[in-house]
C-alpha cells in the first residue's frame, strides 16, 4: 500500500468543501382530510394563496377557493376518483393559468386548454392567469364602433358596440343561442375573433353549434371553450374565466374580440353547488353572498381599450335563462345591473312566428346611437315608436270599433314593420341591405305591398342590389360613407323596383 501524504488528504478535503453547495429546498406539504364531489379539504397548507394551484398525487391538480383557520378548501380538476383521504398535497406557488394565442383559433378546448376536437396537441407556449383585475377607467375609451349582428331588429333598435356588454335574456327555447351564433357568423371578414363558451350545455348541442360554425366557415376565426353538463362543477365554474383570459391576449394585442357566455345561469348554479359543498353560508335562493362579484369581475373584463394600449376590445354577450319570463329573479337582476343593456326574448312572440322573438319594449342598449352608423340611425329613428303605437292600437282595435284612416294607416305600417324585422335562422344581413329595406319601410314603399308578399319583396330587392349596377353603387356608397349620400338615387331605385314588383 502506497504511502498517502497528509497534505494530499487535506487538499482533497478542502476541494470537496469548496465544491459543496448547501442549497436546502423546502416544500410545504398538506394532507387531504376530506374529499368528494370535486372538492378536497386539505390540512397543513398555512401559506396557501387564494386561487393557487395545488398538486395532488396521480397528476391531479386543484385550485384553492376557501381559506380557513386550520385548512383550505380546493376544487379539483381531472379524475377526482384518484384523490383519497390521507394523500399528500404540495403547494406550487403558481396561480392557475390557461394557454393563449393564435394557435387556439379554430379549436374546441376544455377550460384548462386541453383539446377536445381530436385535432392534436395545441402548440402554444404562452399562458395567462385566469384571474385578473379588470382594466381601469383611465385605460378605456368610450364605446363608439358598431359590432353588427346582421339582425335588423338588433342593429336598428338595440345596437351593440365593440367593448359593450349586452345581455341576451329569455326563457328556454326562445332563440337566445341562435342570436349569438348569427352574430358570430356575421363577423366573417370583420377582423373580429369570436369565442363561444358553452357552460353546462349538452354535448349534442355543442356539437351542433360547432357544425353550424363550420358550415358557414366561421370556425376560421372562432374558439370554442366547452364545459359540458357531463363535466364536474369546478370546470363549469372555470369555463367563462378561461374564455375571457384567452380573449384578453388578443385584446391587448390590439384586436377586437366577441365572446359569448352560454349561459351564466348554469355558471351561477355550479358556483352555488361548490359554495354549499365548501360550507359557505347560503343567502337568497341558496346562492352565496359573493354571487354578484362572481359575474361582475367576469363581465368588467370586457372593455374598449384606449389608443395608447392598442385600441383592442372585448364585446361580451352573456346569456341568461329566465323562468316563465321573470326578469326580476335574483341572477337575472344581478346580471342586468352589470351589463350595458339587454335583448329580451319573449315566448309569446316566438310561438306566434315573430323570429327573432325580441320584445323591443323591454330590450334596451345603454350605448345606443353611438354604436350605430349614421345611415341606420336615420332610417331606424321612428321604428321603436311605430312598434309601440302599433301594439297599443292592436290591443284597442280588438274591441271592434270603427277606425279612422290615420289609425288604419298606423296599423298597416306596424304590421309591415313586424314583418320586415322577421329574419330567417343563420341568415345575417349586411348593414347596407338593412339600411335600404328600413328606408323603404319608413318611406312608405311597402305600404301597397300585401303583407304575405313582403318576404318575396325583400328577397327580390336584395337580389337586385347584388346584381344591378345601381344597386351595387348604393351599397358601396353606404359601406364607404356610412350614410345615405344621395337620397334621390335611392328613391328612384326603390320606386322603379316597387313598380316592377
Amino acid at each position: 500500500m502506497a504511502n498517502i501524504k497528509i497534505e494530499e488528504i487535506s487538499s482533497f478535503i478542502k476541494a470537496q468543501i469548496k465544491e459543496y453547495s448547501g442549497v436546502l429546498e423546502t416544500k410545504e406539504v398538506g394532507t387531504v382530510i376530506r374529499v368528494g364531489d370535486g372538492i378536497a379539504i386539505v390540512h397543513g397548507l398555512d401559506n396557501a394563496m387564494n386561487g393557487e394551484l395545488l398538486e395532488f398525487p396521480n397528476n391531479v391538480y386543484g385550485m384553492v377557493l376557501n381559506l380557513e383557520q386550520n385548512c383550505v378548501g380546493a376544487i379539483l380538476f381531472g379524475n377526482t376518483s384518484l384523490v383519497k383521504e390521507g394523500d399528500q398535497v404540495k403547494l406550487t406557488n403558481r396561480i392557475l393559468e390557461v394557454p393563449v394565442g393564435d394557435e387556439l383559433i379554430g379549436r374546441v378546448i376544455d377550460p384548462l386548454g386541453n383539446p377536445l376536437d381530436g385535432c392534436g396537441k395545441i402548440k402554444t407556449t404562452k399562458t395567462r392567469p385566469i384571474e385578473k383585475k379588470a382594466t381601469g377607467v383611465m385605460a378605456r375609451q368610450s364605446v363608439k364602433q358598431p359590432l353588427q349582428t346582421g339582425l335588423k331588429v338588433i342593429d336598428a333598435l338595440v345596437p351593440i358596440g365593440r367593448g359593450q356588454r349586452e345581455l341576451i335574456i329569455g326563457d328556454r327555447q326562445t332563440g337566445k343561442t341562435s342570436i349569438a351564433i348569427d352574430t358570430i357568423i356575421n363577423q366573417k371578414g370583420q377582423n373580429v375573433i369570436c369565442i363561444y363558451v358553452a357552460i353546462g350545455q349538452k354535448e349534442s348541442t355543442v356539437n351542433n353549434v360547432c357544425e353550424t360554425l363550420k358550415k358557414y366557415k366561421a370556425m376560421d376565426y372562432t374558439i370554442v371553450v366547452n364545459a359540458s353538463s357531463s363535466n364536474p362543477s369546478p370546470l363549469l365554474y372555470l369555463a367563462p374565466y378561461s374564455g375571457v383570459t384567452i380573449g384578453e391576449e388578443f385584446m391587448f394585442n390590439g384586436k377586437d374580440v366577441l365572446i359569448i357566455y352560454d349561459d351564466l345561469s348554469k355558471h351561477a348554479v355550479s358556483y352555488r353547488e361548490l359554495s354549499l359543498l365548501l360550507k359557505r353560508p347560503p343567502g337568497r335562493e341558496a346562492y352565496p353572498g359573493d354571487v354578484f362579484y362572481l359575474h361582475s369581475r367576469l363581465l368588467e373584463r370586457s372593455a374598449k381599450l384606449s389608443k395608447e394600449l392598442g385600441g383592442g376590445s372585448i364585446t361580451a354577450l352573456p346569456i341568461i335563462e329566465t323562468q316563465a319570463g321573470d326578469i326580476s329573479a335574483y341572477i337575472p337582476t344581478n346580471v342586468i345591473s352589470i351589463t350595458d343593456g339587454q335583448i329580451f326574448l319573449e315566448s309569446k312572440l316566438f310561438y306566434s312566428g315573430v323570429r327573432p322573438a325580441i320584445n323591443p319594449g323591454l330590450s334596451v342598449s345603454r350605448v345606443g346611437g353611438s354604436a350605430q352608423i349614421k345611415a341606420i340611425k336615420k332610417v331606424s329613428g321612428t321604428l321603436r315608436i311605430d312598434l309601440a303605437s302599433y301594439r297599443e292600437l292592436e290591443a284597442f282595435t280588438q274591441f271592434g270599433s270603427d277606425l279612422d284612416p290615420i289609425t288604419k294607416a298606423k296599423l298597416e305600417r306596424g304590421k309591415r314593420t313586424i314583418e320586415v324585422l322577421k329574419q330567417d335562422l343563420h341568415a345575417p344581413l349586411e348593414v347596407s341591405k338593412q339600411v335600404v329595406i328600413l328606408y323603404a319601410l319608413s318611406n312608405g314603399y311597402l305600404d301597397r305591398i300585401d303583407i304575405e308578399r313582403i318576404k318575396d319583396f325583400e328577397k327580390d330587392l336584395y337580389f337586385k342590389l347584388d346584381n344591378s349596377d345601381e344597386g351595387k353603387a348604393i351599397m358601396n356608397e353606404i359601406n364607404e360613407f356610412k350614410e345615405i349620400m344621395n337620397k334621390e338615387n335611392l328613391d328612384k331605385f326603390l320606386s322603379e323596383f316597387a313598380k316592377e314588383f
